[in-house]
């Protein structure tokens, strides 16, 4: 009787995938005849790298070229970090937020020197942290005044109002 169980669930499952198979057939069937596979990209294209030599890499080398990532030696992308590190800067709001993100491109350095040299040589230099703020509040005065002088400007260019009622009659006391 175990064994009489044990055809019956193979049947039954043998069953159930093959109505599944009916089921997604259906499916793609009325989605053709609705017209969802019209006009796919790259239809009537020969599939990319089919004839290619087999890359066990190739996923990463699409994903780079799809994401448009850029992958430099530790180096070199400090260095760019570097040359970077003002601008950064410039966008961030409070001091706290300047310091932390000095801190951590010191400490990036610092580790970078006590790695294995992968690629160029190393030249970036850590940067003075107190000296590197007090260039950024220099730079954020600079700017909050020429934002002053921008809008003295255009409020000088404005046309003035003398009051929101000109032109209507006054009552009299």
């Amino acid at each position: 009787m175990d064994e009489r169980d044990e055809k019956e669930e193979k049947a039954a499952a043998r069953a159930r995938i093959e109505q599944q198979q009916t089921w997604v057939d259906l499916q793609v069937r009325q989605a053709m005849e609705r017209g969802e596979f019209d006009d796919l990209p790259g239809a009537g294209k020969p599939l990319e790298g089919l004839g290619d030599t087999h890359d066990p890499d190739w996923w990463v080398k699409r994903l780079v070229e799809r994401e448009r990532i850029t992958v430099l030696p530790p180096a070199l992308q400090l260095r760019k970090d570097d040359a970077e590190l003002d601008a950064a800067l410039d966008r961030l709001a409070s001091e706290r937020e300047a310091r932390a993100f000095v801190e951590d491109f010191n400490a990036r350095v610092i580790r970078a020197r006590y790695t294995p040299v992968d690629g160029p040589p190393l030249i970036t230099l850590p940067r003075d942290v107190d000296a590197t703020l007090a260039a950024w509040h220099e730079r954020q005065a600079a700017s909050a005044e020429r934002r002053r002088a921008a809008q003295a400007l255009s409020a000088a260019a404005a046309p003035r109002r003398r009051g929101v009622l000109r032109g209507w009659p006054r009552r009299r006391r």
